[in-house]
């Protein structure tokens, strides 16, 4: 592999190829996949060199447009722009000059192939980051738990341990063997345990697309269980690959979110036993897919009704909230041992119990959403103000307590965002028009550029 690419492969390099194939390239067997790694890491060296040819000559032809445009300015006596102009070409002719120079220099010797080499074509592979830890990683780790307080609201429990654990494992300080993180999210409906999963995935794994949603409820049935993994062999449906085992051999680096796991066939839970506890499962083609890169979160809305029964609700009116906390804590948790086994609970790596909202976190929300609604008309060139009375009457009008904070979408769907697209099609909003949202009369009110748009819909109810 050094003769044919033209290249020399360090002892790291080697040692690089066995140790990252072995650990995650499960698919397949050493000493073939670690062969392999050796020999795209040095063709993706190669290559990367033989490029700089064609950045030098893009580079040429950039600074030669830019000699044309120099002389025109000259031309037209346009003397400052000539100026910066020359200087720009001074700085191409620069780089030019190192590109070329190291061009030739790898033209006279065999480039080294590093154990960072290999580690890029392992990402390159599965998408998992094993490379070293850049300056740049580190700082967007450390601020993880900041970007989701950015996202959840409220939640500063959950925020801290979620953050505390990606942090171990990057860190190394975690077992290799298990998954970067295990948690069981409990509490009330819209309190923010979906949201906390999808900015996670966003935050670490770079989109929300890598979150991976599985609804428990259509688990229910013991014949629904093989779906996860497979039928086995002889079984109709065999040929189709697992629900579960497919999506995380094809992303093994994402987060697994399993949507109200109470809800899930008792089967279930042997086959979360050996995910949480080994890291791995195989399917039923005999293929072991590796989780250990995986994220798993678990949602229940074990001992919710209880604390709706005491009407220590969410929101407007609830009192005592601080005082109850460790109370309304342990309603949520005896359900859940009772409905849990314990070798289960005892593998998750964190219980976390979801605080209910108050109203100044409900207002904090109500403010989060409106910001979408914001950035879309910035980019039509569309300014929009909310009064703190907007939010206000926004967040009251949104609360409900069974469903906590997800009605306010909707509200703010239908008494802002309908709204606004009225004013934008009928011609009072356009680029450069800016628009205030306040509250007069008990109803919302649109002022856009001196003119008022009040609203006309019969049901608008009063603020409480």
């Amino acid at each position: 592999y050094e003769a044919h690419h033209q290249v020399r492969y360090t002892d790291e390099a080697l040692v690089a190829a066995v140790e990252l194939s072995d650990r995650y390239l499960t698919g397949r067997r050493l000493p073939d996949k670690a062969i392999d790694l050796i020999d795209q890491a040095g063709a993706r060296v190669r290559l990367r060199a033989r490029t700089k040819g064609t950045d030098v000559r893009a580079l040429e032809r950039e600074a030669e447009q830019l000699a044309c445009d120099k002389d025109q300015a000259v031309a037209d006596e346009q003397y400052e722009r000539a100026t910066e102009l020359r200087d720009r070409i001074g700085e191409l002719k620069r780089r030019i000059a190192e590109a070329g120079g190291g061009e030739q220099a790898d033209e006279g010797q065999h480039l080294e192939v590093t154990a960072e080499a290999v580690a890029e074509v392992v990402s390159w592979q599965t998408g998992i980051p094993v490379s070293s830890l850049t300056q740049e990683e580190k700082e967007r780790l450390l601020g993880l738990e900041e970007h989701l307080h950015r996202r959840v609201v409220g939640q500063d429990e959950a925020v801290a341990v979620v953050s505390e654990a990606v942090l171990r494992s990057r860190a190394g300080l975690a077992s290799p063997d298990r998954p970067i993180g295990s948690f069981l999210f409990l509490g009330p409906t819209g309190v923010g345990k979906t949201e906390l999963a999808r900015a996670l995935a966003e935050a670490l794994f770079g989109s929300e697309d890598r979150m991976v949603r599985l609804d428990m409820s259509e688990y229910q049935e013991r014949h629904t269980v093989s779906r996860l993994v497979g039928a086995p062999p002889g079984y109709v449906g065999h040929e189709e690959a697992g629900q579960l085992t497919e999506v995380v051999r094809r992303h093994p680096y994402s987060l697994l979110l399993l949507d109200e796991v109470e809800k899930a066939h008792p089967d279930v839970f042997n086959i979360l036993l050996q995910v949480l506890d080994d890291g791995r499962l195989t399917d039923s083609q005999g293929r072991t897919v590796d989780f250990t890169n995986t994220v798993i979160v678990m949602t229940s809305n074990l001992g919710s009704e209880a604390i709706t029964r005491r009407g220590a609700g969410i929101g407007f009116g609830a009192g005592g909230a601080e005082a109850d906390e460790e109370a309304r804590r342990e309603q949520i948790l005896r359900p859940l041992r009772e409905h849990f086994r314990p070798e289960f609970l005892n593998r998750i790596d964190e219980i976390v119990v979801f605080r209910q909202l108050s109203p100044e976190q409900l207002r904090q929300i109500t403010d989060l959403l409106l910001e979408r609604t914001r950035r879309l008309l910035h980019a039509q060139g569309v300014a929009v103000e909310c009064t703190d009375a907007a939010v206000e009457w926004l967040a009251r009008r949104g609360y409900q307590p069974e469903y906590g904070a997800r009605p306010l979408r909707r509200t703010i769907q239908r008494e802002v965002d309908n709204r606004l697209s009225r004013l934008l099609l009928d011609g009072r909003l356009g680029e450069g028009s800016r628009v205030t949202v306040d509250v007069e009369n008990d109803r919302l009110a649109f002022r856009t550029e001196g003119r008022e748009a009040e609203d006309r819909e019969t049901d608008a109810a009063p603020a409480e």
